[in-house]
């Protein structure tokens, strides 16, 4: 599990609605959350509003009606799960994307969803809890860095998951990577429920990685009119830094199982080495054991049964035989 630093601290305390309105060139301006439905776009400035809603905030209902959306966008937006996914519809796109879970005590993988529906001039966003990639786009509207257009919105909102989930990948590398190094060594050992916890958060990330570069991949090669070329340069970039941590956590998968198939190498090969130790010590006292069970029947006839040196006359004798039977077992290779 991931542990709560200065760089994945609880979010700050962001409002539970926000409204901008961009000029189009990186500026920005907070308006009332009742004037968003009413907003225009001055296309020829490159003017569009957004409006970022959680979905258990009282105000939403009211919003999302006064915006006009149909029932299969308010649906999409508000609905309990979701994968990452891009679909058109009419002139707007329906974008989920996924953001990895850095909330204090939470687990990385038991990822956060932010559903946007993107318009020619308005942006609309849901998320269900706290993401710390909408703090960087405040952080980046603070200083003068807002998106220029729809497109751009996506894509720096997707580029901001994946920085932060970059860090958790390459932690998860380096779990990876001590626990190959561990493997190779003859006292090293390794936690099987360690490994697999390993593998199993690499699983779950990937599942929604792939997905969130195939959307990206979706809206930039839709023929929606309001998405210039340098929006869908933009999504093309963060859609292949998202399939880039998607290849690392398939590699992280590969290599756990790598790793897992060591460990049950090693752990087969001590096992042969200890049958093999039973096998030479049963073969050596079988005839051993044959020998004294044939003197130790209650039949008359028992050679030496009568002389007080018998006793130690066979002790010699299964001693010779037991080093001859060892002697053998050494010359056909069986200690090697």
């Amino acid at each position: 599990m991931i542990q709560p630093s200065e760089d994945n601290a609880a979010p700050a305390d962001v409002p539970d609605v926000l409204t901008f309105v961009f000029d189009g060139n990186g500026g920005a301006e907070a308006t009332a959350p009742e004037d968003f439905a009413g907003l225009t776009s001055e296309r020829d400035k490159g003017q569009f509003a957004w409006q970022h809603i959680r979905r258990d905030a009282p105000e939403r209902p009211q919003l999302m009606a006064a915006c006009g959306l149909d029932s299969f966008v308010t649906d999409a937006l508000i609905a309990d799960e979701t994968r990452p996914r891009c679909t058109v519809h009419g002139d707007g796109a329906l974008i989920n994307l996924r953001g990895i879970n850095l909330n204090p005590g939470a687990e990385p993988e038991d990822m956060i969803s932010v559903r946007l529906w993107l318009t020619r001039d308005k942006v609309i966003g849901i998320s269900v809890r706290p993401l710390h990639a909408l703090e960087d786009l405040l952080e980046a509207i603070a200083r003068g860095q807002a998106p220029t257009s729809p497109g751009d919105f996506v894509a720096k909102i997707a580029l901001r998951l994946a920085d932060r989930a970059e860090p958790a990948v390459a932690t998860m590398n380096e779990e990876i990577d001590d626990m190959e190094v561990r493997v190779l060594e003859p006292s090293g050992e390794i936690s099987r429920p360690e490994l697999s916890a390993l593998r199993r958060r690499a699983i779950l990330l990937r599942r929604f990685m792939i997905p969130q570069r195939d959307a990206l991949t979706t809206l930039e090669i839709e023929d929606v009119s309001w998405l210039a070329d340098r929006d869908r340069s933009r999504l093309r970039e963060a859609a292949e830094r998202v399939f880039r941590l998607g290849e690392e956590l398939d590699a992280i998968r590969d290599r756990s199982q790598i790793v897992h198939d060591q460990i049950m190498d090693r752990r087969a090969e001590n096992m042969n080495r200890q049958m093999l130790l039973l096998s030479i010590v049963a073969a050596i006292f079988l005839p051993l054991g044959l020998i004294t069970g044939l003197l130790g029947i209650n039949v008359g006839g028992i050679p030496g049964a009568d002389s007080p040196w018998a006793f130690w006359a066979v002790s010699g004798m299964l001693l010779v035989i037991g080093l001859l039977l060892l002697l053998w077992i050494r010359r056909f290779g069986f200690f090697r």
